[in-house]
């Protein structure tokens, strides 16, 4: 698994944000930190994220994704 590519997935589809990702296997853990996510419910956050991944969950390529989604304001 090429996390490079799961990053830039991720940056296509949030834009400008701070991403920290770690992988074990087909399991991918990710922190964002990005504007994107303000004013948006926890679900709302988390189907950002699994919509940029999509394609790489289809394929098996990532089986399981755990993810804490911040704005900025949040992270501190």
């Amino acid at each position: 698994m090429d996390l490079q590519v799961i990053e830039s997935d991720l940056r296509d589809a949030l834009g400008r944000c701070e991403i920290e990702i770690d992988a074990e296997g087909n399991k991918v853990a990710v922190q964002i930190v990005s504007e994107a996510f303000a004013g948006l419910s926890r679900v709302k956050r988390q189907q950002l994220v699994y919509k940029a991944l999509n394609e790489r969950i289809a394929s098996g390529e990532i089986h399981a994704v755990s993810m804490r989604t911040l704005t900025p304001d949040e992270a501190g």
